[in-house]
């Protein structure tokens, strides 16, 4: 995937959604499914609603889907939370 070099937040968002999915496989190589879904979702949906703001059609476009993109990091780091609360799984996680 090519990037701005320059547009810091894409080039974030995206290494983080790597990490989520690698968070993900070892979940599920713990054999939970249920909750490791919902953290692939938000965590990799950070990254897609940026892409889409910079792609925006206006102003208002541009926002929102950088709204959706702050909502979606907040919901991701509730589950980073819960799982690092709940001790699950045996994964490091800093919130």
């Amino acid at each position: 995937m090519s990037f701005k070099e320059d547009n810091v937040i894409q080039i974030k968002t995206f290494d983080f959604a790597l990490q989520i999915i690698k968070f993900y496989t070892v979940f599920k190589s713990q054999n939970e499914f249920i909750l490791s879904k919902q953290i692939l979702r938000c965590g990799t949906s950070i990254g897609a609603n940026v892409e889409e703001a910079i792609a925006a059609q206006s102003k208002k476009d541009f926002i929102s889907k950088l709204s959706i993109a702050n909502k979606e990091a907040r919901e991701t780091k509730y589950w980073l939370k819960l799982y690092k609360s709940s001790n699950l799984i045996n994964v490091e996680v800093d919130c």
